[in-house]
């Protein structure tokens, strides 16, 4: 299961997940991302309650990072160590912006 918030202001997005990030929830943080895209030119994604991220979930990170590339960018925020450690093996870690 996976709650996805979204807040948009001044033209930037944050969206927090709480949950876990796999191939059955990874639609539906698609489907919020490419709504949000379009509008802003900022993106956050706050990982506080994330708690697991599978390859669907990464693929969406890839077109969300590639999507907000000629923008303003995307952050992560708040990644708990065993998804920082999925961004290190995956090379993630090498371009995603986490903070």
């Amino acid at each position: 299961m996976l709650n996805i918030t979204k807040n948009i202001e001044n033209g930037e997005a944050i969206i927090s997940l709480e949950g876990r990030l796999d191939t059955v929830t990874a639609p539906e943080l698609e489907a919020v991302v490419k709504e949000v895209v379009t509008e802003v030119h900022g993106l956050t994604l706050d990982f506080s309650g994330l708690e697991y991220v599978s390859s669907a979930g990464l693929r969406v990170l890839l077109s969300a990072h590639k999507a907000m590339s000629t923008k303003s960018g995307m952050k992560i925020r708040h990644v708990n160590d065993s998804i920082s450690e999925i961004f290190e093996v995956t090379g993630f870690s090498d371009f995603l912006n986490v903070e």
